[in-house]
C-alpha cells in the first residue's frame, strides 16, 4: 500500500474521496476539518493521528458483511492498541473508549473502492480523552496497515462478541445493555435489527 504523509490536511477522508485511488493511505497529524460519523465533524488537534486508506471491495475478507466494515477495521485497531498495552475498548459500532472517547471510524464506498477513515487521539484533545500509551503515530499506523485484511470476519467477530457482552455501553441512542449482537455485526433491541447509529 502506498502511504503519503501530509503535514496538514483538511480531511484525509475528503482527500481520498476527491482523489479516488485504491490501495493508498493518506495520513496527517493535523486535520483541520475532519468528518465524523452521523454528519459530525472530528475535532483534529495537532499531534494526533488521522488517516484514511482505500482498498478494492474484492480485496476485503470474503466473509466480511458490508454493513460491518467499520466494526471490522476498528476492532483491528483496538486489537493492535491492546497489544501495545492500551486498555482501550470498542463501543459498537464505530468508537474507541477509555473513560471517554479516544477514537472513531467512518467508511464510504465509491466505485467499488472502500475508503476507511480513522481519527485517534494519541496525544491530546480539548474535547476527547487521549490514548493511554506512548507509541508514535507512525508506528501505530504502519503496524496497523500490516494487519488489515489478515483476519477473517469470523475470527474478529468471535473475539469481539465476548467484549461486546462484557463491556456494555449506554449511549444516548441505545441502551446496549439490552442488545443482542448478531453474527453480521448488527444488534437487535426489542425485536428491531439495527446496523448503525446513523
Amino acid at each position: 500500500m502506498e502511504i503519503i504523509y501530509f503535514k496538514e490536511l483538511e480531511s484525509t477522508q475528503k482527500y481520498l474521496l476527491e482523489n479516488l485511488k485504491s490501495n493508498i493511505c493518506i495520513w496527517t497529524e493535523y486535520q483541520t476539518n475532519g468528518i465524523g460519523s452521523r454528519g459530525n465533524s472530528w475535532i483534529g488537534e495537532q499531534g494526533n493521528l488521522f488517516f484514511s486508506f482505500s482498498i478494492q471491495k474484492e480485496n476485503i475478507p470474503d466473509d466480511l458483511p458490508m454493513q460491518s466494515i467499520s466494526i471490522y477495521y476498528m476492532y483491528l485497531l483496538k486489537k493492535l492498541l491492546n497489544q501495545f498495552g492500551s486498555k482501550v475498548k470498542f463501543k459498537w459500532p464505530n468508537d474507541l473508549y477509555l473513560k471517554n472517547k479516544v477514537g472513531g471510524i467512518i467508511s464510504n464506498i465509491k466505485n467499488d473502492i472502500i475508503i476507511i477513515g480513522i481519527g485517534l487521539n494519541t496525544k491530546q484533545s480539548k474535547t476527547f480523552q487521549a490514548l493511554d500509551i506512548n507509541v508514535s503515530n507512525k508506528e501505530i499506523l504502519y503496524k496497523y496497515l500490516e494487519i488489515i485484511n489478515k483476519y477473517s470476519w469470523n475470527e474478529i467477530f468471535e473475539e469481539y462478541k465476548y467484549e461486546f457482552y462484557e463491556n456494555r455501553f449506554i449511549s444516548s441512542e441505545f441502551d446496549l445493555g439490552k442488545a443482542v449482537l448478531n453474527n453480521d455485526g448488527s444488534i437487535e433491541i426489542n425485536g428491531e435489527r439495527i446496523y448503525s447509529l446513523r
